[in-house]
């Protein structure tokens, strides 16, 4: 039984969900490849007082024993054309939505056929089997979002996303429908899946490296060959081949707008060419014809290089989890060793890690010590030490010696693969001002072609102009309309942004809370965990009764024995390092907001908050308010009614680099502020240490509260670890939390230092700073250069490449000044 005090004066402390760690129990098999599994008991909201449950989970992992070693039944069901992730009913929630609910599934489908839906993706309904895909051949959002169209519009299919940040197509179908029509619709909008078969493919060649180039750029290529040849030939010859140049290069842009069209998505850029390419057949111009569209080629694959250099973080990150991992099995003949698929393993498999290799699953160490390089998680670049029983991330690299790890991860649900979800959770969440572009770009391209019609047709008609000059400048005015920049203007520099926080050991849940990010003046701690480590140490321990020390500590230890809180922990290592025969307590009972009490040998013991002892003479108060001003928190152990035996004084210890990131945040302009449960003494030693303002005293009601009050005038970031944080990450304008908190911390979080140091916030800030610049330069530039070359085109000064130059030009600047985030530091 697990029994937490609960002290008034210190939520921090004595609330168990503000010790930001999850209650395990473990139930062990001896026979062989029948592995225990640990079922975290994850407290949502305010935890019931020393509660403490365990989940017995003994049942076989699918494995047989075998002489030649263990088998395990794959983990997913794959289908001929993708992954078919299982019944609606047996996936979790995921996400929260907008107002920070939990997601939940819909027993119906109130999204009409071909709408794009928006915010995290819901769970599948419990009607429907979800589907996924790698999405081959998207150059920017707007592509994604053209997915989305056409696939919801495939009958049966109750929800369509596209994750433009890991590629990936979900897709949820009713039940016994098979996913080829999606695959059908995917390729008729004119893109690809990786595993499906295209027309004309043949899997039994390979191309080489060489050959894979000519084959993505032969299109432009032999465009280009083609207005080569024209331009040195003379007029009569060179004008055929300009033709047919334009007519080469038109065919796969035309079949493509021709799709989209049918797809659902009828004014893509790809119609805007293909109108405007055959409009300056019409009148002639064959060579700007042609020229239009070997730069709108050029900036297609302009688009596609920095969609891969903005996702480059996000490839290294799932390139970090092997294949492959060495699995060991004890069968009657011995330990046996294979070779297994990754997906295979499950918690309690016993796994072999060579050095230079890396993790593939999050495990248990099993060796007194090791060392692993977790830097392309962490950011941290000196190896970290592991003792045995240290949890190890997967994707960590073993940089010494061959060690031995037990897998507790499931398959899907390792680190990388909680960081990639989160990932694809943050693209959801994109900034108002890209949302705001967003739509604004979807009524915006149909305007811009009407006003071409207009400028077309107006002229000639009501002044008599020639058809000729203006139908030339409303096709110039068409292409100048192309939002192609506008639109990648923001999703570019967020990508950016994002995939570089990544790589920094921070990750940032979107748009929308990166431009919250930007704007906050004010950041409220929590302080255990988060401004200190989170593991205090017993200091003193004063015997007021004349009673041996060891003998009271082993009392005190009886009481908090089987407790997974932080003191109650102190207090049981203490009485352990000195060797003390701890009794059993019997009784153990939780005194809400006052502490803990249990019998021993029939004596009932308490350990109370100072507050709530009566008998404290002034003395004792005196004695205990000078221990509380070093920054600890004391305890009282006495019986009821009875002069207290002992006192104790616990004191975390301050994070290392704390101090520095205080005083970087000071240099950015912002203020910090520490809100904690403890005991005003404690709260301001330790500020006073930071150079900080303080709250104390404060119950997670009293946190969001306090948010509550500096939200009113400021912008407030909150940054916390445990599940008593939460209410109040959510309530300020954006919650940060630390890497090591609790698991509903982190999925309240708009945020997280997943290198846990908070070094990094500063960094942070200064990231998403920079990335707002960027949108607003990448705004002006785009509208800017529009502008200029819409009046231009107007006046006849500028003709049809000149204005898909400026469009491509556009976009190759805003391209390249948001890929400039990838190296911000």
């Amino acid at each position: 039984m697990d029994l937490t005090p609960r002290f008034t004066l210190g939520s921090d402390i004595g609330d168990p969900a503000g010790a930001g760690s999850t209650q395990e129990g473990l139930i062990m098999s001896k026979s062989c490849c029948s592995h225990s599994h640990a079922a975290p008991i994850k407290a949502i909201g305010k935890a019931a007082p020393h509660q403490h449950e365990h989940g017995h989970d003994s049942h076989c992992c699918d494995k047989v024993a075998s002489a030649s070693g263990c088998a395990s039944q794959a983990p997913q069901d794959h289908q001929a054309h993708g992954v078919d992730e299982g019944p609606g009913d047996e996936d979790p929630p995921r996400g929260n939505d907008a107002e920070g609910k939990p997601s939940h599934p819909h027993d119906h489908d109130h999204r009409a056929h071909g709408a794009v839906t928006e915010g995290p993706l819901p769970a599948p309904t419990r009607d429907s089997r979800r589907h996924s895909w790698q999405v081959l051949g998207m150059d920017c959002p707007s592509c994604a979002r053209k997915i989305e169209t056409a696939v919801n519009r495939v009958e049966g299919v109750t929800q369509a996303r596209v994750l433009f940040a890991t590629e990936k197509l979900v897709v949820d179908l009713a039940p016994g429908l098979s996913p080829d029509p999606v695959t059908a619709a995917v390729l008729a909008a004119g893109f690809r899946l990786k595993g499906a078969m295209q027309p004309g493919d043949d899997s039994s060649k390979r191309r080489s490296p060489q050959m894979a180039m000519l084959t993505r750029y032969w299109q432009p290529l032999s465009l280009a060959g083609l207005m080569g040849v024209a331009a040195l030939l003379p007029g009569q010859i060179g004008q055929p081949l300009f033709t047919l140049a334009t007519l080469w290069g038109l065919w796969p842009v035309a079949r493509k707008a021709w799709a989209l069209t049918r797809s659902g998505s009828p004014f893509a850029i790809e119609t805007l060419m293909t109108v405007a390419a055959l409009g300056a057949l019409f009148l002639g111009e064959t060579a700007e014809a042609a020229m239009v569209l070997l730069l709108f080629m050029l900036g297609e694959h302009l688009e596609a290089y920095a969609a891969g250099r903005a996702r480059a973080g996000v490839t290294a990150l799932m390139a970090l989890v092997p294949d492959k991992a060495l699995r060991i099995c004890t069968t009657a003949e011995g330990e046996v060793r294979e070779e297994v698929a990754a997906e295979m393993l499950r918690p309690g498999d016993i796994i072999e890690i060579a050095p230079g290799a890396r993790l593939a699953a999050d495990a248990r160490l099993l060796d007194p010590l090791g060392a692993f390089d977790e830097s392309a998680l962490t950011g941290e670049s000196i190896p970290v030490e592991r003792r045995q029983g240290d949890k190890v991330p997967a994707g960590s690299l073993a940089a010494d010696r061959v060690l031995r790890l037990e897998v507790v991860s499931e398959p899907g649900n390792n680190a990388i693969d909680r960081i990639l979800h989160l990932i694809e959770e943050a693209e959801s969440q994109r900034a108002p001002i890209e949302r705001f572009i967003d739509r604004f770009s979807r009524w915006y391209t149909p305007a811009m072609m009407l006003v071409a019609l207009l400028v077309m047709l107006v002229p000639p008609l009501a002044f008599g102009q020639s058809w000729d000059e203006w139908i030339y400048r409303a096709l110039a005015l068409l292409l100048i309309g192309c939002p192609c920049a506008l639109v990648i203007s923001t999703p570019a520099a967020v990508t950016s942004a994002l995939a570089a926080a990544t790589r920094q050991g921070a990750l940032i849940k979107g748009g929308a809370a990166l431009e919250r990010l930007a704007h906050i003046d004010t950041v409220a701690f929590d302080k255990t965990g988060t401004l200190t480590l989170g593991k205090p140490q017993l200091t003193d321990f004063i015997s007021l009764n004349g009673q041996p020390q060891t003998e009271l500590l082993a009392l005190a230890a009886a009481i908090e024995q089987g407790s997974h809180h932080p003191l109650a922990r102190a207090v049981v290592a203490a009485a352990n390092e000195q060797g003390l025969s701890l009794a059993t307590a019997s009784d153990l009972r939780a005194l809400p907001g006052m502490g803990v009490e249990g019998r021993i040998d029939g004596a009932l013991w308490q350990l109370l908050a100072p507050s709530r002892v009566t008998t404290l003479d002034a003395a004792m108060q005196a004695r205990i308010a000078a221990l509380e001003q070093q920054g600890k928190t004391v305890v009282v152990l006495g019986q009821p009614d009875a002069a207290p035996a002992a006192l104790l004084a616990l004191r975390d210890q301050i994070r290392p680099e704390a101090a520095a990131a205080l005083q970087e945040l000071n240099q950015l302009g912002l203020q910090s502020i520490m809100l904690t449960g403890d005991n005003p003494r404690a709260a301001e030693a330790i500020a006073t240490e930071l150079g900080m303002d303080w709250r104390a005293g404060l119950l997670p009601e009293g946190k969001v509260e306090e948010i509550g009050l500096l939200a009113s005038s400021r912008k407030v970031a909150m940054i916390g670890d445990g599940i008593n944080d939460a209410p109040a990450m959510k309530r300020a304008s954006i919650g940060i939390a630390m890497g090591s908190g609790t698991d509903v911390a982190l999925e309240t979080a708009d945020a997280a230092l997943t290198h846990n140091q908070l070094g990094g916030l500063a960094a942070m800030i200064r990231l998403s700073r920079a990335a707002l610049a960027n949108i607003h330069q990448n705004i002006a530039l785009a509208l800017g250069l529009k502008a200029i070359f819409l009046v231009t085109s107007l006046l006849g000064i500028t003709g049809l490449w000149i204005a898909v130059l400026a469009d491509t030009g556009a976009t190759a600047l805003v391209t390249a000044n948001a890929l400039r985030l990838l190296r911000k530091r």
